[in-house]
């Protein structure tokens, strides 16, 4: 659930900390108070996209913080963790920074993230319903996400066009083999050569390293052999020598420590000194042996640098591309291969179709079952809200394979008494048409794993006793579904309803327009269903009539 919201220099908000409960709340206030600062506050802490135009004047940078509760939503949790960014403790907090310049910034739990992450996290924690949403229920894609979330086979439908897809592709290619059959033999032909020419070369970028390195060393040999003789010159050819100096020095010190034993350390030292110089000279004397100068071997190791960086110009790469250039020459010629092999990509061919036909037939059993169980649901539901010969139904249409399955979903409805079911965009008027999405959206959320939804003024085109049973509607499904439900209305029959009252206000303060949000007691309930029934001038009667709303 949510459980509390900051909001920092937001549009006409200075500073709000809100928190929440769990249930039906309403959020109700004058027309331009400030509704749907809440809304757009929480959904740019989800990912939203968002410009400098949601700063607060004279402010630098818009803050804003929402705190989730996780406990037992196991798809947060598994994301979370996934992505490296649980936590010990049961709550999820993002935040969203956005600045004058329209540079934004995101975070979960404390941690820098991207805005796609937050837009991740959030479809997980959240669903929000505007008033214009009905018009997206017009499409058949919409249409068959409600009935697949209602299902509850979305893994179902990744797998279905995952199949698809694989089939897909192997039929392009088939088709392509039997268009470019010469062609491909052709290819075929050029990367055994290509293939030949770099087996050939005897490279790799580990060989490569090796060989410069090589190079230096002969190409420096003379430098080397030189420069190895003077310090070991130095270290051990005469009486000035640091060898001979390091000894005469050891003996001083093995002296002077037979008069004081403090001094034993430092002829220790001295003892693992003159070791180790010695280890030095004749570590050197061998390398001064293994050194000589080659001209033989180093002109083959030009030779092979030459050759190398002569393919490399020839398939213009750089040495260290030489290795992945091979491999994809390898992955396409096998790939060939298996194009030109008519039996076995027919085998595949037909292997991919049965698996995908298979899978098409499970999930369009279950499509099936469950569009059964929601025509129950919505019609009853429809019938609350006035339509009382209402008739719902989800019709599958066999179509040609797609990435969707084998049907088309279709939403069909009929209001009055033995009408044939129609596609709603033929039958529903616009305030018939928010009602039945009203209807199709509760029924369909009952077994949604989103925990919170927002209904944002779903309610428009409502009025009368038809207001009141979507009150109940949604304080039902708060109840039912041990979900938090926020219903954003103008209607006093709906906020009644709710088991939390917030009221949004705007007032001057210092010169500037700015936005409160307020949880109601009892007393402030009256007075706020007063006015949205009466308007601007509350009477007794209207606060009369507010008191038997919430009796």
């Amino acid at each position: 659930m949510l459980e509390s919201l900051s909001i920092k220099n937001f549009v006409i908000v200075d500073h709000l900390e809100l928190n929440f409960k769990s249930g039906f709340s309403a959020l109700t206030g004058e027309t331009g108070a400030g509704k749907s600062i809440l809304i757009g506050a929480l959904s740019l802490a989800l990912g939203q996209r968002g410009d400098s135009g949601v700063v607060r004047q004279s402010t630098d940078k818009s803050d804003i913080s929402a705190t989730f509760n996780i406990q037992g939503n196991k798809y947060a949790q598994e994301w979370l963790k996934q992505n490296e960014l649980e936590s010990d403790e049961e709550n999820i907090f993002l935040r969203r920074v956005i600045y004058q310049d329209g540079k934004s910034k995101g975070f979960i739990n404390g941690i820098p993230v991207t805005i796609n992450q937050l837009k991740s996290i959030g479809e997980l924690l959240i669903d929000i319903y505007s008033q214009n949403s009905h018009h997206s229920l017009l499409k058949n894609s919409t249409q068959r996400d409600i009935l697949d979330n209602f299902a509850g086979i979305n893994k179902e439908v990744g797998e279905i066009k995952e199949l698809f897809d694989n089939w897909r592709e192997l039929f392009i290619e088939n088709e392509n083999f039997k268009k470019n059959k010469e062609s491909f033999i052709d290819e075929i032909k050029e990367l055994e050569e290509k293939n030949k020419q770099f087996k050939a070369l005897d490279f790799s970028f580990s060989k490569w390293q090796d060989v410069q390195a090589n190079h230096k060393m002969l190409s420096n040999s003379s430098e080397l052999i030189n420069g190895v003789h003077e310090c070991i010159s130095r270290l051990d050819d005469d009486e000035s020598s640091t060898s001979n100096q390091i000894n005469q020095l050891q003996i001083s010190l093995s002296n002077l420590s037979s008069l004081d034993e403090r001094l034993s350390n430092q002829v220790k030292i001295i003892d693992t000194i003159t070791m180790e110089l010695g280890e030095l000279i004749r570590e050197l004397n061998h390398y001064l042996h293994t050194l000589e100068i080659n001209e033989e071997l180093k002109s083959e190791v030009e030779s092979k640098i030459q050759d190398t960086y002569n393919f490399c110009r020839k398939y213009r790469v750089k040495p260290e591309e030489l290795d992945s250039l091979s491999n994809d020459w390898k992955v396409r010629y096998d790939l060939l291969l298996k194009l030109i092999d008519e039996e076995g990509i027919t085998e595949a061919l037909n292997e991919a179709r049965h698996d995908y036909d298979e899978a098409a037939l499970k999930l369009s059993k279950k499509r099936g079952e469950s569009a059964l169980e929601l025509n129950k649901i919505i019609t009853d539901k429809l019938n609350d809200l006035s339509f009382t010969h209402g008739k719902f139904e989800v019709n599958l249409k066999t179509i040609e394979p797609s990435g969707n399955g084998n049907e088309q979903i279709e939403f069909l409805i009929s209001t009055y008494l033995n009408a044939d079911p129609k596609p709603i965009q033929k039958v529903a008027s616009g305030g018939e048409l928010s009602r039945i999405s009203l209807a199709i959206r509760v029924a369909s959320i009952r077994k949604a794993n989103v925990p919170v939804m927002i209904f944002d003024e779903v309610d428009v085109g409502i009025g009368g006793g038809v207001a009141e049973v979507v009150g109940k509607l949604l304080k039902d499904l708060a109840d039912d579904a041990r979900q938090q439900i926020f219903a954003i209305t103008h209607l006093p029959q709906v906020a009644a309803q709710s088991s939390n009252h917030y009221k949004v206000s705007k007032e001057q303060v210092n010169g500037e327009t700015v936005s409160q949000i307020n949880l109601l007691d009892e007393s402030g309930r009256v007075k706020e269903l007063a006015r949205m029934l009466g308007g601007v001038e509350i009477t007794d009667t209207t606060i009369q009539h507010a008191k038997e709303l919430l009796s």
